[in-house]
């Protein structure tokens, strides 16, 4: 069969091709595969990908959003955790001379290498349906490797979204909220029910698009010390800052240096961590930073 013979946007077509090359979903790798051909039209439109761009796709499962991709003219690569899809892709992309298909997990892989060898040290412009069981430590990878991403469009659980759009106050609002929004832009594109994909998870996804800042936003003295204390106003949510800061090992401060710092910024004592900006978090790091 050539690639356009199979049929990747139906559930009938995805068991056909399933069965030809005796595979199947595998919950360990969360896979449901898209198949609602205009939302993947869509994803790639809303990804501006062109013929100069470089893309990494994560995950690329039988390859529909892949040959979506591949049809804008870029240079794909597209990595692959499950080693039984491999040869399902080889058949499905076949005769798509600018798309190459890696077997690897992208939370072992040095993503400023995999640019050198296979995107001439350009960045990637990364596109993915993210299993859900991954989604935040590989969005905080790719939000980390400064140089080797510059634009995020994902598949993400609704959920997941919600948190990373949240604002201060909300339930939703959180340790990942900041760390997103530290790293870049987020920006909610696309809606996307279950029955857009087969098999039919139990929740609602959304497409999010995260743009990294090439400087961040707001000046930090210590980063790693900033989500030290975003962790730790987060673990209790109930408890004041000031006792969730003055309990936490990792970042061991007094309550009456929290205090302090917290009076000189206008906030009463008993404010919770839900209740501050990033901004704020970053002038509170500032204050308390053991580097001074």
């Amino acid at each position: 069969m050539r690639y356009m013979d199979f049929n990747l946007y139906s559930p009938s077509g995805i068991a056909k091709v399933m069965d030809e090359y005796g595979v199947a979903p595998n919950k360990r790798f969360g896979q449901n595969f898209l198949i609602n051909e205009k939302i993947l039209e869509q994803i790639v439109d809303k990804a501006g990908v062109g013929q100069y761009d470089y893309v990494l796709e994560i995950g690329p499962g039988l390859g529909a959003l892949t040959r979506k991709l591949a049809e804008k003219g870029g240079t794909v690569l597209a990595l692959e955790i499950d080693r039984g899809f491999i040869e399902v892709l080889k058949g499905t992309l076949e005769g798509m001379e600018n798309v190459t298909v890696l077997h690897g997990d992208i939370l072992k892989t040095d993503l400023m290498a995999l640019s050198r060898e296979y995107a001439g040290g350009n960045p990637f412009k990364v596109v993915a349906n993210l299993p859900y069981y991954i989604t935040t430590p590989v969005l905080m990878q790719l939000l980390s490797s400064k140089g080797a991403v510059k634009e995020i469009t994902a598949m993400i659980q609704y959920e997941v979204a919600e948190r990373i759009l949240s604002e201060p106050g909300k339930k939703s609002y959180g340790a990942l909220t900041l760390a997103a929004r530290y790293r870049g832009r987020p920006k909610l594109l696309i809606e996307v029910p279950p029955p857009a994909f087969y098999p039919r998870p139990k929740v609602s996804s959304a497409v999010l698009q995260i743009k990294p800042w090439d400087i961040p936003e707001f000046e930090v003295q210590d980063e790693e010390f900033l989500f030290k204390l975003i962790r730790a106003s987060f673990k209790q949510r109930r408890k004041t800052l000031a006792n969730a800061l003055s309990h936490d090992p990792e970042v061991k401060l007094s309550r009456t240096r929290v205090f302090e710092a917290l009076s000189s910024m206008g906030k009463p004592q008993m404010v919770r961590g839900e209740a501050l900006s990033l901004q704020e978090f970053a002038e509170l790091a500032n204050c308390l930073c053991p580097c001074k």
